[in-house]
């Protein structure tokens, strides 16, 4: 989803039953186009005593250890309407000095610079972001399902949603509520913000779609879709 560039994923169509909440439940929304800032929040149901947090140093398919932590400002949590002690750990996970059991309220904001797909990047022209330069891991229950409720926050008005999530209700634009079942489902869902170039196409009764940031004003889509067909096509042959 980088800037002039495409990458077929797998789509994957709103579920028709209700889905009952995650035990947990991250909130996220550009906060700032200009400062490059999202506002990110998490829901923890049922913490352990002294939880602890962490942010990846990893992504799915590069092996180098990053440093996705350093663009974290102004973790605070709160249990019960009453703030509750944030201790660093490292440099990248945090213990929460709350009780067991009891739900918990995290809140963060994290700079996104990184104009890659390895990162998270925002301005006044697009988004983008992995949950690993975002979402802390509730460390101890990465195996959860967790809810990802993507708000519109200060983003323009002709903003649209891209991203392999599984969506459970969300509007036109594709702002609303998803879910991942596992943390690893989050980190390999990649999302993109902003005006772009969609298109889809079917092989052997599976739906791919492209997403183009930053498509020229004379790209070419019906190509792109008909090589690529032809292309998985023969793969699957």
């Amino acid at each position: 989803m980088a800037p002039a560039s495409a990458r077929p994923r797998p789509t994957r169509a709103a579920r028709s039953a209700p889905i009952a909440a995650a035990a947990l439940r991250y909130t996220l929304a550009p906060a700032d186009l200009h400062a490059h800032h999202y506002r990110v929040a998490l829901h923890i149901e049922a913490p352990a005593a002294n939880q602890e947090v962490a942010l990846p140093v990893w992504i799915a398919g590069s092996y180098l250890v990053r440093e996705f932590a350093r663009h974290l400002h102004g973790l605070v949590a709160e249990q019960g309407g009453r703030a509750v002690a944030v201790v660093p750990l490292d440099s990248s996970r945090w213990r929460i000095e709350c009780k067991a059991g009891t739900p918990l309220q995290l809140q963060w904001r994290c700079s996104a610079f990184d104009n890659s797909v390895r990162a998270a990047f925002l301005d006044a022209r697009r988004g983008f972001f992995n949950a690993t330069s975002l979402c802390l891991q509730v460390l101890g229950q990465t195996d959860l399902a967790s809810d990802v409720e993507l708000q519109r926050g200060v983003a323009p008005a002709h903003w649209q949603v891209a991203t392999a999530l599984t969506a459970v209700a969300v509007d036109d634009a594709g702002f609303g509520r998803y879910q991942a079942q596992n943390y690893d489902e989050l980190a390999d869902s990649p999302v993109e913000l902003g005006a772009f170039w969609r298109g889809q196409f079917e092989v052997h009764g599976v739906a791919h779609q492209f997403v183009v940031a930053g498509a020229p004003e004379h790209f070419d889509g019906a190509r792109l879709l008909a090589d690529t067909r032809r292309i998985c096509q023969a793969a699957i042959a």
